[in-house]
C-alpha cells in the first residue's frame, strides 16, 4: 500500500517546518551560490525514506541523482545520493533530509532482519500500532520497504478484540453476531487469546483471525492443529516476545503471520551523512 502523495507532501512540510521555524539563519547572509552534496553510508542496512525525500525534490528547488531504491540494501562507503541546487537550500534542508533517511533506513534494516529469518516459510511478518503519534504511515511505509507487512493501520480496518475489550463482553457468541451487521462487511474480526480454553472459544464464536499472545510454541502447536482439523478458514498470528533468536521457533509451528512492534520501536538509526562538495 502506498501512503497517499498528498499525506506525504503534508508531512515533510511540516517536518522542514519544524526545523526551519523563522528561517535559516545561515541564509540571511547565504549568497545563490550553486552547491552540490551527497549522501554517504558509514555502517551497512535497508534504504528506506526514498519516497519522501523525492518529495522534498518536489517542493523545493533541489535536484536529486539516486543510486539506491527503497528496500535495497547499502555498505560503508556507499554514495546513496546527490543532491544539487543553491548551497543556503542544501544546507536549510540537510537534517530533515537525513531525518527522512535515517529514521526509516533504521526501521528497514531491522525488519529485513526479521524477515529474513522466515525465509523458507509461508510465515510474514506484520507490525503493529506502536508507531509514534503522527508517524504511523511513515513507520509502516518503512516497515514495507524492509519486507515486512503492514497489521492494522488503525481502529477502523479490523475490529480486534483484545483482553481489555474481553473482559468487558458477557457474551462473546452474541457479540459476534451483532458487531458483524454494524461493521463493514469486509472488515475482518481478530480475537486476542491467552490459551487454547479462549481460542476454542474465539473460533466457534465466528473470528475470522486468531492471534495467539505470549504462548509458548508448543501451545501455538496445538492451537495450529485445532484450527487445521475444524477451523481451516481462520488465521493464526503469533505475538509477544518476539526476538531474533525466538522468531524461527515460533514460525516454525505453523502460524500464519507474527506480529512485532520492537521492529518499529526498537529500530537503530544507520550512520548516514551529508557532505557538501568542492
Amino acid at each position: 500500500m502506498k501512503v497517499s502523495q498528498r499525506l506525504i507532501e503534508t508531512f515533510v512540510r511540516n517536518a522542514i517546518e519544524e526545523d526551519l521555524g523563522r528561517g535559516d539563519l545561515f541564509a540571511r547572509i547565504a549568497d545563490a551560490r550553486p552547491a552540490k552534496a551527497f549522501i554517504v553510508a558509514k555502517s551497512e542496512g535497508v534504504f528506506a525514506g526514498r519516497e519522501y525525500i523525492e518529495t522534498v525534490e518536489a517542493l523545493y528547488d533541489i535536484r536529486l541523482t539516486w543510486h539506491i531504491a527503497d528496500g535495497e540494501p547499502f555498505a560503508p562507503g556507499d554514495r546513496l545520493l546527490e543532491i544539487e541546487g543553491e548551497r543556503r537550500d542544501l544546507l536549510s534542508l540537510e537534517r530533515s533530509i537525513l531525518d527522512f533517511a535515517l529514521h526509516a533506513s533504521g526501521i528497514a534494516t531491522l525488519t529485513a532482519q526479521f524477515v529474513a529469518r522466515l525465509a523458507g516459510t509461508d510465515c510474514v511478518l506484520l507490525d503493529t500500532r506502536k508507531t509514534r503519534p503522527g508517524l504511523r504511515a511513515f513507520e509502516k511505509y518503512a516497515v514495507r520497504c524492509g519486507g515486512g507487512q503492514n497489521h492494522r493501520m488503525g481502529l477502523d480496518d479490523c475490529l480486534m478484540l483484545k483482553d481489555t475489550h474481553l473482559r468487558t463482553i458477557d457474551d462473546l457468541g452474541a457479540f459476534m453476531k451483532e458487531i458483524r451487521r454494524k461493521i463493514p462487511f469486509t472488515a475482518k474480526i481478530e480475537v486476542e487469546c491467552e490459551d487454547r480454553a479462549m481460542v476454542e472459544r474465539a473460533m466457534a464464536a465466528g473470528a475470522e483471525i486468531v492471534m495467539c499472545d505470549n504462548m509458548t510454541p508448543e501451545a501455538i502447536r496445538e492451537v495450529v492443529t485445532l484450527r487445521d482439523a475444524r477451523y481451516p478458514h481462520v488465521l493464526l498470528e503469533a505475538s509477544g516476545n518476539v526476538t531474533l533468536e525466538t522468531i524461527e521457533a515460533i514460525a516454525a509451528t505453523g502460524v500464519d503471520a507474527i506480529s512485532s512492534g520492537s521492529i518499529i520501536h526498537q529500530a537503530v538509526w544507520p550512520d548516514l551523512s551529508m557532505r557538501m562538495e568542492g
